[in-house]
């Protein structure tokens, strides 16, 4: 007998009450008893490494469906040739205590959806024909958005959303979910999403949940767990040059060069700063844009609308520490990876009044 079932029978490990399905038959075959059923499904896509944002996103869709299936599936299309694909975080053993005690925790209110399944695919199955590529002009079947996949994120990393929007066609063309799930941190992502569902005409409605953030106000990422202590502490001044753009607009500032060089002044103040440090004390970064946009299509505006607000969004690059010091709490992988972070927030009048994020 094998030893989580005896585990199991003993009491000493709970059965779950979610499915665990790797083949894409099982999938389909599961979807289409709870279609027979009538039970909605919400579908929250997810490449592991779970943090509160993405609990937050299942706990937005047990509330709104009888069902709820959560993929982890680490895409290797969206991960450019240097990137950390080999190296991005896989942690299905915490992942699964988290979604059993986040189910349990449904179970417990008895007005919320159950989640069912917990899909893991394997690339052979999601990319059957040719090997997946990530190069540019690579060949294989793919799913390009543009020209909004070009501009911010693509055009630092101009295979990720192509990576991005294929393999969501893929995921919702094998769940066919009546809702899908993602975070607004990656607001890019949701449009880009939004806009292949609306083009492809896909039976299913994009939900976008808020940002969730750590008590300092780090947005949550499966990729901070690579920041040490000094490179977490480095990591807010993205944050916080976005809260400089919201300070200019609620004192009146409209005009982009403004606002901009609101986030940009901050961020190079800080980038000189950390450069005028010792190699053992500094933590240095990148910076990669800033961006305000159009909170409806996400093109760079002149002037902002005060009805409308807009997205301010950007992203920098935490570099490796360069001396690390004796008994310096490191991330994992010792801080010497690059760290990408993103962040953004809404601009609107009352937010900018009061220094809310939205």
């Amino acid at each position: 007998m094998p030893r989580i079932v005896r585990q199991i029978l003993s009491g000493q490990r709970k059965a779950t009450s979610f499915r665990l399905i790797s083949s894409i038959p099982s999938l389909r075959s599961l979807r289409r008893r709870a279609l027979f059923l009538g039970r909605s499904v919400g579908f929250v896509p997810t490449m592991g490494a779970l943090h509160q944002g993405h609990l937050a996103l299942i706990r937005q869709a047990a509330r709104e469906n009888d069902h709820v299936y959560v993929s982890i599936y680490v895409n290797p299309t969206q991960f450019g040739v240097n990137e950390d694909l080999s190296s991005y975080p896989r942690t299905w053993p915490t992942d699964k205590v988290k979604l059993e005690k986040l189910d349990e925790e449904f179970q417990r209110d008895g007005t919320f959806g159950r989640i069912r399944t917990v899909f893991m695919p394997k690339t052979e199955d999601m990319y059957p024909g040719l090997p997946p590529t990530s190069d540019i002009d690579g060949d294989g079947s793919f799913v390009t958005i543009t020209p909004l996949s070009k501009r911010l994120e693509g055009a630092s990393r101009p295979v990720f959303f192509r990576g991005v929007a294929t393999v969501c066609m893929k995921l919702l063309n094998i769940v066919q979910p009546e809702k899908v799930y993602f975070g607004q941190k990656d607001i890019q992502q949701t449009f880009v999403v939004k806009r292949m569902v609306q083009d492809f005409q896909l039976n299913t409605k994009v939900e976008v949940g808020p940002t969730m953030r750590e008590a300092d106000g780090l947005a949550m990422s499966s990729r901070n767990v690579y920041l040490g202590d000094r490179r977490r502490k480095m990591a807010l001044v993205l944050l916080r040059s976005l809260k400089e753009v919201q300070k200019v607009f609620a004192r009146g500032g409209r005009k982009r060069r403004n606002l901009y060089n609101a986030a940009m002044d901050f961020l190079t103040l800080a980038q000189k700063q950390q450069e005028s440090l010792p190699r053992g004390q500094r933590a240095k970064f990148e910076i990669d844009y800033i961006s305000i946009a159009d909170p409806n299509t996400l093109e760079e505006v002149d002037e902002v609308n005060s009805k409308d607000g807009a997205i301010v969004s950007g992203a920098i690059n935490m570099l490796p520490i360069e001396e690390p010091q004796e008994g310096e709490m490191l991330g994992v992988g010792d801080d010497t990876n690059a760290v990408r972070l993103i962040d953004n927030i809404r601009l609107d009048l009352l937010s900018a009044k009061v220094g809310l994020l939205s």
